[in-house]
């Protein structure tokens, strides 16, 4: 959802790079959901008869799509806990927004998809780390490294000299926020227990890397409130709790405000349109806020 609102809504993106974990046939892991969403599937499309040996489906262009500027979208397969695929596909990379997460809901996706494929991953190789810890930090360390080596070539060139604003930061004046962290609100979910730390826990620890880890990027860090997408409409107003960054690991809170904030809600199009703006907007930069808009309950 976040690739389509970006691709839709700013055409003057360059490029957009979507990383998903898998691609290949029968995926919906990812690419399949992707092209979906994007709307990959809306042109002139055909399949197979049931009784043909070719059972794939194929979709061909059609005018109806020319506003989804799917032109600019490019795919990638990437294991984000391999810091060298990390720092593959951050060459030429701008700004991130990263949606990864090792959970479906507060579950890890091992057990609440019963998906083959993660258990297997988690069983053959336990202590190959967590996507919202150590793969964070692969993409986190791979763009900081990829816009010092663009300043470093800038300045051998000589196309720095006399300008202040990039030789003292790694974001330009006009540059968007480096990185947007869509995480999960404390009250949205409840806590799930696992053997690398509990849900809640992760996501606060993954914020705390983006805020101390990696001080020279811009960063936005959205706690989205529970999604709901059945009973909340999508293109409501977006709300933001700035005060959620002072709360976060508080536990001396009355029970009252905790009640009002579990209410919220969001639609996840809403949610998309909130992590692509958040690149923009300069009341967000380096702010830690709580997002929603609607309330249930």
């Amino acid at each position: 959802m976040t690739t389509r609102h970006l691709l839709r809504n700013h055409p003057e993106v360059k490029e957009v790079l979507a990383a998903v974990h898998y691609v290949g046939e029968a995926s919906t892991r990812g690419y399949g959901r992707l092209s979906y969403e994007v709307g990959a599937e809306d042109g002139v499309g055909t399949i197979g008869a049931a009784w043909s040996e070719d059972r794939n489906a194929y979709f061909e262009y059609s005018d109806e799509m020319k506003d989804y500027n799917l032109n600019k979208l490019r795919v990638v397969e990437v294991e984000l806990l391999d810091p060298e695929q990390c720092k593959t596909i951050m060459e030429g990379v701008d700004c991130v927004i990263w949606c990864a997460t090792d959970f479906e809901g507060n579950r890890p996706r091992a057990i609440a998809s019963l998906n083959v494929a993660f258990l297997f991953r988690a069983v053959a190789d336990p202590t190959k780390g967590r996507v919202e810890i150590e793969g964070l930090r692969n993409v986190m360390g791979a763009l900081k490294q990829n816009k010092q080596d663009r300043i470093r070539v800038k300045r051998m060139s000589g196309e720095m000299d006399g300008d202040s604003s990039l030789s003292s930061s790694l974001n330009g004046e006009n540059d968007p926020t480096s990185f947007v962290l869509v995480s999960a609100a404390p009250e949205a979910l409840g806590n799930f227990e696992t053997p690398f730390g509990e849900f809640n826990g992760l996501k606060r620890e993954g914020e705390g890397i983006v805020m101390r880890e990696f001080p020279s990027l811009t960063h936005s860090i959205l706690q989205m409130t529970q999604y709901d997408d059945n009973f909340v409409e999508e293109s409501l107003e977006l709300k933001f709790d700035h005060s959620a960054g002072s709360r976060s690991g508080n536990d001396n809170e009355d029970e009252a405000g905790l009640l009002d904030r579990a209410k919220r809600r969001i639609n996840r199009r809403d949610a998309a349109r909130a992590a692509v703006d958040a690149l923009l907007d300069e009341k967000l930069v380096d702010e830690t806020v709580q997002v929603w808009t609607d309330t249930r309950g």
